[in-house]
């Protein structure tokens, strides 16, 4: 996938589609990964989940057409239609997956973290974390590394 990256990095964009390839070369995986999901949709495995969860073995091959596609683009960083099919694709999916966090009609989304973001916590979570790991980390993250201690009794260590 590197190859793609370097071969488009020296290519100045002459079309419109060419300038999109280059835009979202971001959303292209590297093509193993393709031909892995479409081997791991058709598996055994994944038609018995897919007909209890669906009813019905679902349709994986777009994933083999994704994979065709970066192979085509990953032996020719110019060929911007196979790169343009496999953006499409990738885009499809993510719209899929995010349509029900964009339908959501239940939650107002924020702007803004919370005015009392950085508010202190409460006494009794400051104690519990004053003794913790991370209290210690982060300690040691400030003022750099301690000389150890005569261990207390509430520390634990396993060898």
């Amino acid at each position: 996938m590197s190859a793609i990256y370097e071969a488009a990095a020296t290519i100045k964009p002459k079309t419109p589609d060419e300038e999109e390839v280059l835009k979202n070369l971001w959303s292209i995986r590297p093509c193993y990964l393709y031909n892995e999901e479409y081997e791991d949709c058709t598996s055994v495995k994944a038609r018995f989940h897919q007909y209890f969860i669906h009813g019905e073995s679902i349709d994986c091959n777009q994933w083999k057409r994704d994979f065709d596609s970066c192979v085509r683009f990953e032996k020719n960083a110019t060929d911007t239609k196979s790169a343009l099919e496999l953006i499409r694709s990738e885009q499809k999916r993510r719209e899929e997956r995010m349509r029900a966090h964009y339908g959501n009609n239940v939650w107002t989304k924020r702007t803004a973290p919370p005015q009392d973001w950085a508010k202190p916590l409460p006494e009794h979570m400051q104690k519990e974390y004053e003794g913790s790991f991370l209290a210690s980390k982060a300690k040691e993250l400030r003022e750099g590394p301690q000389t150890p201690e005569v261990e207390s009794s509430s520390s634990c260590a396993i060898m």
